[in-house]
């Protein structure tokens, strides 16, 4: 491995002049190692333009271009994003966080107006419509009211927030999926800002911040605890990744489409475990790939477990810059900058990476994921079979009521068409709409028990639609425009048909979902449907159509014509030809220019929120949306020391997969359930407690809610599913068992297995128990952004050695616990059996947090404290 530049030399900035504009720019191509992968060649621009000599320094560079050796991977470097994205659910809780971090300093006799973004950070409002009124051409608009009457107030607050807290601006509601209009319209690939050119590094608090990856912008999520201390200046904290190359040759076959490819991928990536590593797709088979198909794989990079899925910058990016109605000063800036700094793809060279693995893609074939987890992928021909495979009960057949209709398990009783995932990508939706529309034709109907719906990720879908003619077809099967929001993909999917919901409840089925979503955990989707299967959107609308996913689509019929004949779906499936020509009809730059012309300014109903006004927020105590947030409540001048943990008790003992959906469910609150009480007990009627993640700025709530996903299973209480545990022999919930020894001052751990904390970014799944008292959780394995949440909120991570789980140890979760902490690791006892476990704080910034109790308390002392 060699460099072009001296030690020296490091940091030194070179001009790039265009249109008469020069730019500073921090020139890594005669540095960096020609075989250096793209993804790390971003890294080493932001190290290079941020060293100082003290967070970041020439040992770290050196670090990075000696890229390979093993001391590379144990080197923690600092990274400084050029910009912060978030949504709503979580946005609200960040901005909670950053007005009582106001306080604290106002209460320090500090100037509060100085807490504030000093990167640009922007929130899209997308993740609090819910699929409420659906199959009638005016679900959106009454969808729309009904999301303004149960959220104005969060609303009201994140308007106070874009009118107080400089560089924070607010996409309202209606416009799109954050991933989307990010994709489409605020991603830059290059940064500009005070003379200077760079890469647009974005960080996001939710999951599938990925998708712009492929776009060849490097960005990945983080939780909102992290995003708030990067808004506020602090760095992100991570080891040097390896980077797995994925080599893609060929083209698709015919009939095969990005999300049938991003399944096999996923599939491939989890088999192989790339949790914590880059992945960066290269090869030939590249140019083959268009914009939304790279955004589809890239999207999903949190379910193959990498950090970030990243193509490089190529001709298609200009193209679609372009064809997405970027300013052509700015694509030739792309351009410029990508070949002066190396970052153009040459899928001619050949890169060194950590391993690569081979994709041709002409191998692809039709596929969905399923019934409970996305590297659950099955050949659309295999999907009967592996729905009876996982069926744990006899065939049931119930009578809806009011009808001679009768449906058993593997009904389909949701068919949704959402997700950013998929209809950011015009291919699959123009074929969905072209399967609708042979359908109707043939004179097939979704069957009446399946409750369809139509929410895509910006206003540029339903355009084209329009303009194709598509959106009739769609909407005569069921698909009415539900809203622009994410809605059924995020579990906002609302109640089932009624007569469906009290058939599921009666029979005891195991009903089926197929969307075209990225998660499919069991629960996720709605409470009432135990399998989720992810699909097409072409294949969504088969499945209404065949109304169970107890059949083989490949084989047997959707239904019967108008004629009397058995109507297949190979008879229905569009050609890619077709596609691409309705594509190259109804689609061009100004569709995206109009929907994109005032995306800050929002609608009439947005404009006309009346928003609250001072540099700190008037919290109101009788709220039940928003409450000031007790994380600074007790913080001292300076950290305690640290001292063992003595006394501790199992709050939970998991197994494996246990997701962010089961720490922190998203959806309906339960009338019954801890927090439904607790909303009950302060005269909110129940057709208003909303879902758990529009009250995500109410910790009264979310500590209830903590582990209160319906489908959880905790070894302490076998054969129970829910929020339960047990408590001095008895069986209660999580929370009450928490409250309970928080008062007699116990503290609590958590047991599990492999994989702890999968799926989304999800803040409140460690903000939820760090409020209950967990200190530490001993797992196998941790997912790369939990374990991350966890530290910034002040509770341990700790991992089993390897070959070592609770089972192996006889850990039984009754034992009471001892964990003392030293440059070893963790030394623990249980009941006076000892073993002992990796501390999770991989680099030193890992450990200052740690050591403060948090994120949140760390950069209030280090920064604002007097």
């Amino acid at each position: 491995m060699t460099t072009a530049r001296a030690l020296d030399s490091f940091g030194t900035a070179a001009g790039l002049t265009l249109a008469g504009e020069r730019y500073e720019v921090h020139r890594i191509a005669d540095l960096a190692p020609a075989d250096l992968p793209y993804s790390l060649r971003i890294v080493l621009e932001n190290l290079l333009r941020h060293e100082d000599g003290r967070a970041v320094t020439a040992a770290h560079v050196q670090a990075l271009l000696d890229w390979g050796a093993p001391a590379s991977f144990t080197t923690a470097i600092d990274l400084n994003p050029a910009r912060i994205f978030l949504h709503d659910t979580n946005g609200v809780p960040a901005v909670a966080d950053l007005a009582a971090m106001r306080d604290a300093v106002a209460a320090l006799g500090g100037d509060p107006s100085e807490v504030g973004p000093l990167i640009p950070a922007e929130l899209v409002v997308d993740h609090s419509i819910v699929a409420d009124f659906f199959a009638r051409p005016d679900a959106m608009q009454r969808n729309k009211e009904r999301e303004y009457e149960r959220n104005a107030e969060r609303y009201r607050f994140l308007k106070w927030g874009q009118n107080e807290l400089d560089g924070f601006a607010v996409v309202p509601p209606g416009t799109g999926i954050m991933h989307q209009v990010n994709l489409e319209h605020l991603a830059r690939v290059v940064m500009t800002g005070d003379g200077r050119a760079y890469p647009d590094l974005c960080l996001g608090t939710d999951s599938h911040t990925t998708m712009v990856n492929g776009l060849g912008v490097l960005a990945w999520g983080i939780g909102g605890i992290e995003a708030e201390a990067a808004m506020l200046g602090e760095p992100v904290s991570l080891l040097i990744p390896e980077v797995v190359g994925v080599r893609l040759t060929g083209a698709l076959p015919p009939g095969a489409t990005a999300t049938d490819l991003v399944l096999q991928i996923t599939e491939r990536m989890r088999r192989l475990g790339v949790v914590g590593k880059f992945t960066e797709f290269t090869g030939p088979g590249v140019a083959a790939l268009g914009i939304p198909d790279r955004a589809t794989i890239a999207n999903m990079s949190p379910e193959f477990g990498s950090t970030c899925a990243y193509f490089p910058i190529d001709a298609e990016t200009l193209r679609y810059l372009r064809f997405t109605g970027r300013p052509e000063q700015h694509v030739a800036l792309v351009e410029a900058y990508a070949k002066e700094q190396g970052l153009w793809h040459r899928p001619e060279v050949q890169l060194r990476y950590s391993e690569t693995l081979e994709i041709d893609l002409s191998t692809v074939e039709p596929s969905m994921a399923g019934p409970r987890r996305p590297q659950d992928r099955v050949a659309l021909g295999g999907v009967k079979e592996r729905f009876r495979e996982s069926l744990d009960r006899p065939a049931n057949p119930v009578k809806l009521d009011g009808s001679s209709h009768v449906i058993d398990h593997g009904a389909v009783a949701i068919a949704a068409i959402t997700s950013c995932t998929n209809t950011s990508n015009p291919s699959v939706m123009v074929a969905a709409g072209l399967l609708a529309r042979r359908a109707v034709e043939r004179g097939l109907a979704p069957k009446p028990w399946v409750k369809t719906s139509l929410s895509p990720g910006s206003r540029t879908v339903t355009d084209y639609l329009d303009r194709a003619g598509l959106t009739g077809p769609l909407a005569a099967l069921g698909f009415h425009l539900t809203g622009y929001g994410c809605m059924t993909c995020i579990g906002a999917s609302g109640g089932l048909i009624p007569e469906v919901s009290r058939a599921v409840a009666e029979g005891e089925l195991a009903v089926a979902s197929v969307l075209s979503g990225n998660r499919n955990f069991e629960g996720r989707i709605n409470p009432e449907v135990r399998m989720n299967f992810l699909a097409s959107p072409p294949l969504v609308v088969a499945y209404a159509l065949a109304g169970t996913v107890d059949a083989d689509l490949t084989a047997e019929p959707l239904g019967t014509g108008r004629d009397g004949e058995p109507v297949f779906l190979a008879e229905l499936w569009p050609d890619a030809e077709e596609v691409n020509a309705v594509i190259a009809d109804t689609l061009d730059a100004d569709m995206f220019t109009r929907a994109y012309a005032d995306v800050f300014g929002g609608d009439d109903q947005w404009r006309n929120l009346e928003a609250p006004a001072g540099r700190t927020f008037a919290w109101d105590e009788q709220s039940t949306y928003l409450r000031r947030p007790p994380y600074l409540d007790a913080m001292t001048p300076e950290p305690q020391p640290a001292t063992a943990i003595t006394g501790a008790k199992v709050l939970l003992k998991l197994g494996d997969s246990i997701t962010t959906d089961h720490m922190s469910p998203p959806g309906a609150i339960g009338h019954d359930s801890p927090a439904g009480r607790y909303l009950g007990e302060r005269g909110v009627p129940r057709p208003e407690f909303n879902t758990y993640a529009s009250r995500r700025g109410n910790h009264e709530v979310m500590m209830r809610g903590a582990f209160a996903n319906g489908l959880l299973r905790n070894q302490l209480v076998p054969g129970t599913e829910g929020g339960y545990t047990l408590h001095e022999g008895r069986t209660t919930t999580v929370f009450a068992a928490a409250t309970a020894y928080r008062e007699a001052g116990v503290p609590l751990i958590i047991l599990a297995g492999k994989e702890y904390g999968t799926g989304s970014s999800r803040d409140w799944g460690a903000k939820g128990p760090a409020l209950l008292g967990v200190k530490a959780v001993i797992a196998e394995s941790f997912e790369r952004i939990h374990r991350s949440n966890l530290i910034g909120m002040g509770v341990l991570p700790l991992q089993f050695l390897p070959g070592e789980n609770a089972e192996t140890l006889g850990l039984t979760g009754l034992e009471e616990y001892t964990i003392r902490l030293s440059a070893d690791g963790a030394a623990v006892e249980a009941d006076g059996t000892p073993f002992r476990a990796v501390i999770r704080l991989d680099t030193p910034r890992e450990a200052d947090y740690h050591r403060h109790g948090g994120i949140m308390p760390y950069v209030l002392r280090t920064r604002f404290a007097a």
